[in-house]
């Protein structure tokens, strides 16, 4: 059994978490100004550029007409509301660098700055991996790979035995992060022991095969990156950045 997070580390999550929220919601407003100029026609327009408030009054339909006034005070709100989600992130952003530089030899600290020595691994999934499960004490391997939900989940009745896919019984954020961060590793650490391992078992190219792989790969990273936090032992022929 792993123990109960103290208040401290449980409002040490709350930064990550809220930042996820964040970039969740500025998806949501790109997306619906764009759905809406997409209805007039236009589609070149970005949301997310600096001039874009300046440039949205300017934008016309295919026909010519300017755009109308209802639809463009929606958009203007929207904006507004852009702006403001962008900078709350950033706020998120600088803050949680500020109290890396002021407690660098902090345990917490001391994991993401390692882990984001990895080429692939940012600053921003080494803070989740650490505060949602590194920096817990998880008695071993197996343990990690549960609380991670990158366990499979095995029907059993008498002699007969079948997978039913992953047992999703463990924490969702740190199972999406490792899976998006697998697939990172195969852009960015093409020679490493583990991506590899999976070239190796995914040469017949079919999409089943390398989607269930990613989650084994996802499962080995998460446990190689968790042994290199604790022990020091960097995964197999992982590049790391210069310090």
């Amino acid at each position: 059994m792993a123990a109960i997070p103290t208040m401290e580390n449980e409002d040490a999550k709350r930064p990550h978490r809220e930042r996820e929220s964040l970039v969740a919601e500025r998806t949501r407003i790109v997306n619906r100004m764009k759905g809406c100029l997409a209805r007039l026609g236009i589609r070149t327009f970005k949301p997310t550029l600096q001039r874009a408030r300046d440039l949205l009054p300017t934008l016309r339909t295919p026909e010519g007409t300017p755009q109308p006034p209802n639809a463009l005070a929606e958009m203007r709100r929207d904006l507004a509301r852009l702006r403001l989600v962008e900078d709350q992130v950033r706020e998120i952003e600088t803050d949680r660098l500020e109290r890396l530089n002021q407690a660098p030899d902090e345990k917490s600290h001391v994991m993401v700055r390692l882990l984001a020595q990895i080429i692939g691994v940012g600053i921003e999934t080494a803070d989740m991996l650490v505060r949602e499960v590194l920096s817990r004490n998880l008695r071993d391997r197996r343990a990690v790979a549960r609380h991670a939900g990158l366990t499979g989940a095995p029907d059993e009745s008498g002699s007969k035995r079948r997978e039913k896919g992953l047992a999703r019984a463990g924490n969702a954020r740190v199972r999406r992060g490792m899976i998006q961060l697998a697939w990172r590793f195969l852009m960015f650490q093409k020679e490493s022991a583990l991506v590899q391992w999976y070239r190796a078992r995914t040469t017949d190219g079919r999409r089943g095969t390398r989607k269930s792989l990613i989650v084994a790969m996802a499962r080995k990273l998460l446990i190689e990156l968790w042994r290199f936090v604790t022990t020091g032992q960097a995964p197999a022929g992982v590049e790391m950045r210069s310090a």
